[in-house]
């Protein structure tokens, strides 16, 4: 029997997905809940699990644009396992795991366990394979298949060339290589002339596509101001210094710079509410809740995934949402809902080396906080100067709902809780507020 697999809907709104890579080839063995493909929405890129096992047939090209309930692949549940195996569900570990390393078959012979525990000696030297030496052999084959392997798009491209894939260095999931690599790659004998000058046509992933959009909206349809201001760090620094080792210690996670401007944020949206709501029309919405989004860069481009009800996170809670967030969005895994619903981004350029930045309003949110890099600069300090870690910080705001007062005293007290933290973050009690 063919069983149609069609495009789930990957959350409220999306009607329409893009083939980015397929992880198998026409023709191959796929085991149920394997990684068949991967799927850009406008909001995020989507692993496509296989419904049942069986022999598949793909039914759309890389790159194609599919509507959510399309017929994307065929899977043929009444052929057999070429390698001889059985079902994977039995055997194997869900390729999405945590680490992202795929297939993770045993590593010992199960035939061989099993008559060890029943006091049977084992024959190694059975012409008939046995049932672990056959799941090896089944994982063995997709390891190599997985590792190093072109794109049906991708072999296309490199057979055109006549470039082998094995010279090809695959960027892709498990050595995988990509449309994009076989388009970069050049034969050996390299260009003659006196230099290169190629160029090369890409078609924008539907992310990508989106965010375009979204920030081109962002710049036409709001009166869009930003507002700047300066942060001595110094308070921070001593902290980090005297505790983010007994932090890391005791919590399994650092003690960074997100979880103070995080808490910062929370606290100057309780004295300007009207920075963390929204225009709809005619009407202003205020939220009493604080959706805080954080500006990651992922393999797909820029994600802003969501720190939910963050008014009610210590320190330890930020720094351990940001890290989760963060490693989700790295490893392609974050989804649609982990994405959606924010009342305020902050965004720290600082990481790539930013020194000032004016950020653009992430919609429907009404302000962003750019974060910037820390540089030791001459700061006035009772009347002498000395040298202080300062950050440059920007408060990108929508001025048809937020006036010049609620803006610069936003960031103004964004400011004197970074430079007061002890005082106006902690409650005076440091130990209590890092949880040590």
């Amino acid at each position: 029997m063919a069983l149609e697999m069609k495009v789930p809907s990957p959350g409220e709104s999306i009607t329409e997905v893009e083939i980015a890579q397929w992880l198998v080839e026409d023709g191959d063995w796929v085991e149920k809940d394997q990684a068949i493909a991967e799927v850009d929405s406008d909001k995020a890129t989507l692993e496509l699990p296989a419904e049942a096992s069986g022999i598949i047939t793909l039914k759309a090209e890389e790159g194609d644009a599919v509507a959510v309930g399309d017929v994307v692949c065929l899977i043929d549940t009444d052929a057999e396992n070429p390698n001889g195996g059985e079902d994977s569900t039995e055997t194997y570990d869900n390729p999405g795991d945590e680490k992202g390393e795929g297939n993770a078959g045993p590593d010992l012979d199960q035939e061989n366990v099993k008559k060890k525990d029943t006091g049977e000696k084992a024959s190694p030297n059975k012409e008939t394979p046995s049932k672990g030496s056959t799941q090896k052999q089944t994982q063995d084959s997709k390891q190599s298949y997985a590792t190093g392997s072109p794109s049906p798009a991708a072999k296309k491209i490199l057979s055109e060339k006549g470039i082998d894939a094995k010279s090809v260095k695959g960027s892709g999931r498990d050595g995988r290589i990509t449309k994009s690599d076989a388009e970069n790659a050049v034969p050996s004998m390299g260009t003659p002339g006196a230099g290169g000058r190629g160029t090369e046509r890409k078609k924008l992933s539907m992310l990508r596509r989106k965010v375009a959009e979204r920030l081109v909206s962002a710049k036409n349809e709001t009166a869009m101001l930003t507002t700047f201001n300066e942060v001595d760090m110094s308070a921070i620094f001593e902290l980090r210094a005297e505790y983010k080792e007994q932090f890391k210690e005791k919590h399994g996670v650092s003690l960074g710079f997100m979880s103070f401007f995080t808490l910062a944020v929370v606290r100057a949206l309780d004295l300007y509410p009207d920075v963390n709501s929204m225009i709809d029309g005619d009407y202003q919405i205020k939220h009493d809740f604080k959706d805080i989004s954080i500006a990651v860069s992922g393999p797909k481009g820029l994600m802003v995934p969501v720190i939910r009800n963050a008014e009610n996170l210590t320190f330890r809670g930020v720094e351990a949402e940001v890290k989760r967030l963060a490693l989700r969005a790295r490893d392609g895994k974050i989804t649609v809902d982990e994405m959606t619903g924010g009342t305020f981004t902050i965004s720290n350029g600082g990481v790539f080396g930013s020194m000032l930045s004016t950020p653009i309003i992430n919609p429907p949110q009404s302000g962003i906080l750019g974060m910037h890099n820390i540089v030791e600069r001459p700061v006035a300090r009772d009347g002498a100067i000395a040298i202080a870690p300062v950050m440059y910080v920007a408060l990108s705001y929508d001025h048809r709902i937020i006036d010049g007062r609620e803006s610069v005293g936003f960031l103004v007290a964004v400011k004197e809780a970074l430079e007061s933290p002890i005082d106006l973050l902690m409650d005076n009690d440091i130990e209590k507020a890092l949880e040590l």
